[in-house]
């Protein structure tokens, strides 16, 4: 970095940016309002504001993400050795993807129940997102990613955790939309792909359909003169599980899959929660090096000492080498699924690191609720959505475990909409507690929990407050409910219905009244104060309401077909024999 450059985080505001370059706020809002752009002080800059005020003032500036900076400096704190020497050969990381009912979970039973060793076969299997099988000497590591399309956030991470991507198709379906999207998340990921076709048992199974779909896919299978390993297999009835596990073994070996076993840990959160005897657990994949129960470590902004790791079997384990599963007990708080994490050199060490990203993360949450605009009751919306304003709903969203917390809001993210917009006003991972209500009850916001459930306490108090808690043990079920709220949320569509049409024969003159239209009604009914439109060879040449309606001098309120009557228009007068005055009304149509 050339000397003199002034280092900028994205996103901030004139009046932080202006001070960084001997400048005040005003400065750079006069300069930008001078340059056609209607800012504030305290409105966020883009990059190209920034860096055309640079440019005037002749500075060197170089902007980086939101704590890219510090992060740079507490990595530093590490000291990593280089450890490109002794490197040793490690497991492979394998993800399971694949359609929904495509037999995805029947194949990781099969290939965990054919390794568990017969005197455990009556213990507690626990599932902790990742477990370890062995396969003729030697160690495969499989990650359990839940399958569903809505968890697309959580699989692509499972794919850059990954090594090899196992795709499961059944072979009585093919290749549906879930599977592509799979393909797309390993090519994204670079990591080669083992098709397993699976329910090969099945009556109506077509293997080779499957193979014709994968090649419009570019996976071409090895048997077609491609490189694409198809296995066909049948998980209920056992047939292939080995066979795909050999093929396995074969790609890792052509992967050269190695990493310094030696050293501090380093490796990545799968999946973490809070448990409520033994406090924060967090499941992590050891990347390289060896993490040991009593090593200080930071995940994320949580940090601590390993108090004990646990296999998938429950069994207490003292150390985890490079693509190991563990439960991880003694972390300060949860970590976030994705997270970093390292074993640092000591605990002071662990602690700065963690105490400056939660600082940093609060910061960040804090100007990003500045921007949430204040949530709307429904009984509102409609005034501020007429009133040409964009309706926010705020949600605070509490879930089981972090992956389903972020698969949640991928989700509902997705259900944005120009009119209505969904504002996570909090998520975390834990019960509905009496701090979530007092939240909602000031933001206005709903509570949206996944399963999980409000204490009593909590219950009390969101009556008490009149706070609206839901709660879901079905994905489709809350995105289904969310977006029947949104609909009803958003300003009600019209149509026009044509209800009457008249056809004017003659005109009478009354006086002080004006024209009086004498017509027949061609079709369905004329109402008085029904909305008109005036139509002279086809155009429409004026528009606006029946005021009076009359059959025989006397006043009558409609008019049916095949009759006659006397129309009196609230303000026009140029009426014709011949033309056709037509009613009409706007219904509301639901949203969708």
């Amino acid at each position: 970095m050339p000397e003199g450059t002034v280092v900028i985080e994205r996103g901030v505001s004139a009046q932080e940016f202006g001070p960084k370059l001997n400048r005040t706020s005003a400065d750079v809002v006069r300069f930008l309002l001078n340059n056609g752009e209607m800012i504030t002080a305290t409105m966020t800059l883009t990059d190209d504001q920034m860096e055309l005020f640079a440019l005037e003032i002749g500075a060197d500036i170089l902007l980086v993400e939101p704590g890219q900076q510090e992060e740079i400096q507490l990595q530093s704190l590490f000291d990593d050795t280089d450890d490109e020497e002794n490197q040793q050969p490690r497991p492979p990381v394998i993800t399971v993807m694949g359609h929904v009912d495509h037999g995805k979970t029947t194949v990781l039973d099969k290939i965990r129940a054919a390794n568990v060793v017969a005197g455990e076969a009556g213990g507690i299997t626990q599932h902790i997102g990742a477990y370890q099988v062995e396969q003729r000497g030697h160690k495969l590591t499989f990650l359990d990613t839940p399958g569903h399309a809505a968890f697309t956030q959580m699989r692509a991470r499972g794919a850059e955790a990954t090594d090899i991507v196992v795709l499961v198709v059944a072979a009585d379906d093919g290749v549906m939309p879930q599977t592509i999207e799979a393909i797309n998340h390993a090519r994204a990921a670079d990591v080669p792909i083992i098709v397993a076709v699976n329910k090969i048992d099945k009556d109506n199974a077509d293997p080779q359909r499957v193979l014709t779909q994968l090649a419009e896919h570019e996976l071409v299978p090895e048997s077609w003169g491609g490189d694409t390993i198809v296995v066909e297999m049948s998980a209920t009835q056992e047939l292939g599980i080995d066979d795909l596990l050999d093929q396995l073994l074969v790609v890792s070996e052509l992967e050269e899959l190695t990493a310094n076993p030696e050293g501090r840990a380093k490796g990545v959160v799968l999946e973490a929660q809070l448990d409520v005897g033994r406090g924060p657990v967090a499941t992590v994949l050891v990347d390289k090096g060896e993490l040991k129960v009593g090593d200080p470590i930071v995940a994320g902004a949580a940090w601590g000492r390993v108090r004990a790791m646990m296999n998938e079997r429950g069994e207490q384990v003292k150390t985890a080498g490079p693509s190991t599963p563990v439960q991880v007990l003694g972390l300060s708080t949860v970590p976030l699924a994705g997270d970093e994490f390292r074993a640092a050199p000591d605990e002071k060490v662990a602690r700065t690191v963690a105490e400056s990203r939660e600082h940093r993360l609060k910061l960040k949450s804090q100007r990003g609720d500045a921007r949430v605009k204040t949530g709307t009751k429904l009984e509102d919306i409609f005034a501020q959505i007429q009133s040409g304003e964009t309706a926010t709903l705020n949600l605070i969203l509490k879930a089981d475990v972090q992956g389903s917390l972020e698969a949640v809001t991928e989700s509902l993210r997705k259900l944005d909409r120009p009119e209505v917009e969904l504002s996570f006003v909090h998520r975390a991972v834990g019960g509905i507690t009496e701090n979530d209500i007092t939240l909602a009850a000031t933001t206005n916001a709903t509570i949206i929990g996944f399963n999980v459930r409000p204490d009593r306490k909590a219950r009390e108090a969101a009556e008490t407050a009149g706070v609206e808690i839901r709660t879901y043990e079905i994905i489709y079920k809350l995105l289904e409910d969310i977006e029947q709220a949104m609909v009803g949320m958003l300003a009600p569509e019209y149509e026009e219905v044509v209800t009457g049409e008249a056809e004017v024969r003659e005109i009478f003159r009354v006086p002080r009244i004006g024209a009086i239209a004498g017509c027949l009604v061609r079709s369905g009914t004329i109402t008085r104060g029904s909305k008109v439109r005036f139509l002279r060879d086809g155009t429409i040449i004026w528009k606006g309401e029946i005021s009076s309606l009359k059959r025989f001098k006397e006043d009558v309120r409609e008019v049916r077909e095949g009759f006659e009557c006397g129309i009196g228009l609230s303000d026009f007068q140029d009426l014709k024999p011949g033309d056709l005055i037509e009613t009409y009304e706007d219904r509301e149509i639901a949203r969708t």
